[in-house]
């Protein structure tokens, strides 16, 4: 599937899913979800936090 497919499927911009996929965009629950149903997953299936790239004190857009 392409991203631009996927972007048109949920309502966003090619742009953020590329951005999703290289991890520079971290997606609104909402956003999750419609990806995570438009795949037919649960969202924890698709994104997951890993503990060995957080950085101590250091949140989301930081």
């Amino acid at each position: 599937m392409s991203q631009q497919a996927l972007a048109e499927a949920i309502g966003v911009s090619r742009q953020t899913i590329l951005s999703i996929e290289k991890g520079r965009y971290i997606p609104s629950a909402l956003l999750a979800i419609k990806i995570a149903q438009f795949f037919n997953k649960h969202v924890e299936e698709i994104f997951y936090i890993d503990p060995s790239e957080e950085q101590e004190g250091r949140g989301y857009g930081d």
